[in-house]
């Protein structure tokens, strides 16, 4: 290790809760002095924040470990780490693939980084389950912008056959509410507009007599706060509390992500996930009749053992019945400790990737055709930063989190009302409205 300021490199992998938790660890480490840089080879320690969910992550991360360790041939005193659900679930077989790994610390053992990094010796693991730990007392170590992540709970209680969350981030366990009120407030001073809300089951979340729709509402108080928004919840999860929630605090974005995962009641089954296709379309119908304009995203896993053309008929009405804005589609792979691992992976892979296909362009015509109907519409879209494009255009998002891209020199954080001129499947172009135009239109979407 440098006698100098200590410097740690760090690269995330996986979901939002991953990209949260990274920011967790740079904060725990940058209270014990800690510096992050942006390249590597300027580090003395250098860490992969991982993900387990698929097998394709798993593969690119012992890769990129193979790469890195070069850092350690030149210089023996930097560290490579690797964190994060898939240190909890490779555990020792991760140090015989890529023996240059001096750490090894899963999604409960952050606290104990520090010392970890400190201790001499041979490799270092921290593994265990912590059921008490929430990080709650731990400082944050965010990059500035108009959009800050907020992790409410941790851990998760619904073991569905094919997911291997809880087995590496353990059970639910939520923060007070009344410490992520706080925390909310210190971000809005701060300059963040938007705060998104995270849990493996987030609408789970439940600390003494705070539930989920609580917080919602004592957050959505919160003075300059502008929009609040939460992923990913559980449809067996989403009360009617939650959704009058929505429904009645103009903070809380009209946007949900509603993972369905399968449209066959059989395969949900199998699944485990605890309600029918019938209860998920009522709760949809719920969901669009109290809260206007509301944009509906989802999760759908294709291949799923036992899965026949008759279950991905099903799944393919189910989508085109409910008509969602965008959706994150998947080829069902077996994940080792799992359930579903235990059965015969039955669809071969070049059905999976014909039913994927397929979903896929249904998609996309879907998504074409919603986009395409805010054309001429006015939009409010908060400004957050530079688009992929020259001259100065800017790209932010609706209030139902559609990107759009438009040519203002607008500061990020700002609202501009932008009339829609054309869309993609993914995008929305627009110009700003002009001030009469947009002093007399009806509230923006």
């Amino acid at each position: 290790m440098s006698t100098s300021v200590p410097t740690v490199y760090l690269e995330t992998y996986g979901c939002q809760m991953n990209v949260a938790d990274s920011e967790l660890i740079l904060g725990t480490l940058a209270a014990r002095g800690y510096q992050r840089v942006d390249a590597p080879e300027s580090a003395d320690v250098i860490l992969l924040n991982t993900c387990a969910i698929r097998e394709h992550a798993e593969a690119r991360v012992v890769g990129r470990l193979g790469d890195l360790s070069r850092h350690k041939a030149g210089r023996p005193g930097v560290r490579l780490g690797v964190t994060g659900c898939m240190a909890q679930h490779l555990r020792e077989r991760l140090a015989d693939r890529v023996p240059q790994v001096d750490l090894i610390v899963g999604p409960d053992g952050y606290r104990r980084l520090p010392e970890l990094l400190e201790a001499d010796g041979d490799l270092h693991v921290s593994l265990r389950l912590d059921p008490d730990e929430t990080y709650a007392d731990l400082p944050v170590a965010r990059g500035r912008g108009v959009r800050a992540w907020v992790t409410i709970m941790r851990g998760c209680d619904r073991f569905c056959t094919f997911c291997i969350v809880p087995y590496v981030r353990g059970r639910e366990r939520s923060l007070p509410g009344p410490l992520l009120v706080e925390q909310v407030q210190a971000l809005v001073a701060d300059g963040v507009r938007e705060v998104v809300f995270l849990g493996q089951t987030v609408n789970a979340y439940r600390h003494d007599d705070w539930n989920f729709a609580r917080l919602l509402r004592e957050t959505a108080r919160v003075p300059g706060l502008l929009r609040l928004r939460f992923t990913s919840p559980h449809p067996a999860e989403m009360s009617d509390a939650v959704i009058d929630a929505m429904a009645e605090c103009p903070e809380v974005a009209p946007q949900l992500h509603l993972p369905v995962q399968s449209g066959s009641d059989r395969v949900l089954e199998r699944m485990a996930r605890d309600y029918t296709v019938a209860a998920y379309e009522a709760l949809v119908g719920r969901l669009r009749e109290r809260v206007a304009g509301l944009a509906l995203s989802t999760d759908v896993i294709v291949g799923f053992p036992g899965e026949t053309d008759a279950d991905f008929a099903a799944t393919e009405a189910l989508m085109t019945r409910v008509g969602y804005d965008s959706a994150f589609l998947f080829r069902y792979s077996p994940r080792e400790g799992t359930r579903a691992f235990k059965w015969d992976d039955d669809v071969p892979d070049g059905v999976k990737a014909a039913r994927l296909d397929r979903l896929i362009a249904l998609q996309e015509r879907v998504s074409t055709a919603r986009n395409g109907a805010f054309v001429g519409r006015l939009v409010d879209v908060l400004v957050e930063g530079q688009a992929k494009r020259p001259d100065g255009w800017r790209t932010g998002k609706t209030p139902c989190f559609r990107t759009v891209v438009l040519p203002a020199p607008a500061e990020p954080g700002s609202v501009v009302r932008v009339r829609v001129q054309s869309a993609t499947s993914h995008t929305l172009i627009g110009e700003p409205a002009s001030a009469p135009d947009a002093a007399l239109a009806a509230p923006a979407v």
